[in-house]
């Protein structure tokens, strides 16, 4: 073991998904190594416990594994577990961490941003539960960063990250693993393989579901393919790509266009997609979208239909800019439900102590309680094992449950890449309003409530300050901004509509909103603030 002097960066604070830069950040010396060190100080060692490390398939991942399992080995841990070529989804390594009960996780991925070497590297611990580290830790880990002036390292060969086995490297057993057994057979003991099979492989259901060359490929081709019978042609773009193809591996109607173009031209009866890491999903119809809150609430009420959770659910979660949707599942069905920040960190307290079984956020993630992170494939199956059980279409289940439960209209308009600067001055703005916005009326919406979201957290008691900001309007409208986190240059700002209706259940979304969105422009003022006429992504 060496020790190799360093000197602190000040800019590793991670966001709500670890820390996000550019991968040139990354390769600079010594930043890639400060920042595992920062977590290892943070958890206190290795302790000779068990690591999980591996990632999406990005640029620089096999570099950063390597560099990982050499300071793990010098930190004290006593066995690695790393998936085959560096590579493990995001939920699959939560899988493998609580499979095996490894006392935590490293995972390489910026999740939905591109790829490649002028793009984002990430890098995130998760816990022993399987989760994102909490915002506890987070900070402790920023302040061991800060205060860095050596990390340790262990002046071994390279592994081969490709052959499946177990090395012993200096007294460490390094295990290299299938990336996708233990996560598919976790898949077969949730939902009903023989049903679905049926389906899939009958000739009568048509699907596609797109890896959009990122780390569901090689996971989406065994279960679906392998275990399930289906077409191999139902799964494009499945081999993981270091620049994802030189797309942008982010499930959404703007960069996943040529999916929803194939299925609607070709008449298919369903379509899917993930993105980098394999946390997140888009679902639709032929010509038929379905919007992730629906996704989410559809699923709660429909659970009982998948064998995992015949049972039923605990109760059920969601974050706060995501629609309120979920909440009229979980008052008809009598459960619990949790408005949480945005970050799945914060659904593991939730799932840990029992109080709930599914939970989602609106930019795509959706989960249960079978791993700590969100989960695309999982939602995927969730939706052809409900879809096998009733024998519907999507479009079909999508509007019963309207008429079932009423609609939530809700769309997110997002800002990227705003000078940082200008957006902290006009959520500052904001903010300076918020106090006299109540019972303000503009154009008939007239402001209930107005409020930056705090949490405490129900297990632990934490507290989570200015989690964004949300405006309440007495005719059920919502409007919700907040800056995001998992960017890598300038700002994202994220702007969130919402409206409950339960008639002309058929309108078009963004027209029903328009007014809605022309009220947020007046009070955000996004152009004054920052020139912007028009946000660069609608979903």
């Amino acid at each position: 073991m060496t020790l190799i002097n360093t000197t602190p960066f000040q800019d590793q604070k991670p966001g709500t998904s670890g820390l996000r830069k550019k991968v040139r950040h990354f390769q600079q010396p010594h930043y890639l190594e400060n920042f595992v060190q920062a977590i290892f100080n943070a958890v206190g060692g290795g302790q000779n416990g068990c690591l999980v490390v591996g990632g999406d398939g990005r640029y620089f991942n096999r570099e950063a594994v390597q560099t990982i399992v050499a300071m793990a080995i010098a930190n004290g841990y006593k066995e690695i577990i790393v998936g085959q070529g560096g590579i493990l989804s995001t939920p699959a390594a939560s899988c493998v961490i609580r499979k095996y009960k490894c006392s935590g996780g490293i995972i390489l991925s910026a999740s939905h941003n591109p790829g490649g070497p002028d793009e984002d590297f990430g890098i995130k611990y998760n816990g022993a539960n399987g989760g994102p580290a909490t915002e506890q830790l987070t900070d402790k880990i920023y302040a061991e960063s800060c205060a860095l002036t050596s990390y340790k390292l262990s002046a071994i060969e390279a592994i081969d990250l490709d052959l499946i086995g177990t090395l012993d490297v200096e007294g460490v057993k390094v295990r290299i693993i299938d990336s996708v057994s233990d996560y598919a057979e976790l898949m077969e003991s949730l939902f009903d393989f023989p049903a679905m099979r049926s389906l899939l492989s009958g000739g009568e259901f048509s699907f596609c579901f797109d890896a959009m060359h990122a780390v569901t490929g090689p996971y989406a081709k065994e279960i679906l393919i392998n275990r399930l019978g289906a077409p191999a042609e139902s799964v494009i773009n499945a081999t993981p790509e270091e620049d994802f193809g030189g797309h942008h591996p982010d499930p959404n109607l703007v960069h996943a266009a040529d999916l929803v173009s194939k299925v609607n031209q070709n008449g298919l009866d369903f379509g899917a997609a993930s993105d980098g890491d394999g946390d997140r999903n888009m679902i639709i119809g032929n010509n038929f979208y379905v919007n992730p809150c629906d996704s989410l609430a559809v699923l709660a009420a429909n659970a009982t239909l998948i064998p995992g959770y015949a049972q039923g659910l605990a109760g059920v979660a969601r974050s706060m800019p995501t629609s309120r949707a979920l909440d009229r599942v979980a008052a008809a069905q009598g459960l619990n439900c949790y408005e949480t920040p945005t970050g799945w960190k914060f659904f593991g307290n939730l799932i840990d102590d029992g109080r709930i079984t599914f939970c989602g956020e609106e930019s795509f993630g959706t989960g249960s309680s079978h791993v700590r992170e969100k989960d695309g494939l999982w939602a995927v199956l969730c939706w052809l094992n409900i879809l096998a059980s009733t024998g519907e279409s999507v479009a079909s289940l999508m509007r019963n449950h309207w008429q079932n439960f009423g609609r939530d209209l809700f769309t997110r308009h997002d800002y990227e890449g705003l000078d940082s600067a200008q957006a902290a001055e006009m959520m500052k703005a904001l903010d300076e309003k918020l106090t006299n916005l109540a019972g303000s009326n503009f154009d008939g919406f007239v402001v209930e409530t107005a409020d930056q979201f705090a949490y405490s957290d129900p297990v632990d008691g934490s507290v989570s300050q200015r989690q964004g900001v949300r405006i309440l309007f007495t005719n059920g409208a919502r409007i919700v901004v907040r800056l995001s986190g998992t960017g890598t240059s300038g700002a994202t700002l994220r702007v969130y509509l919402d409206r409950f209706i339960n008639e002309d259940l058929e309108c078009d979304t963004q027209a029903a909103l328009a007014p809605l969105s022309a009220v947020a422009s007046k009070l955000i003022g996004v152009e004054a603030f920052t020139g912007r006429k028009a946000p660069d992504v609608v979903t």
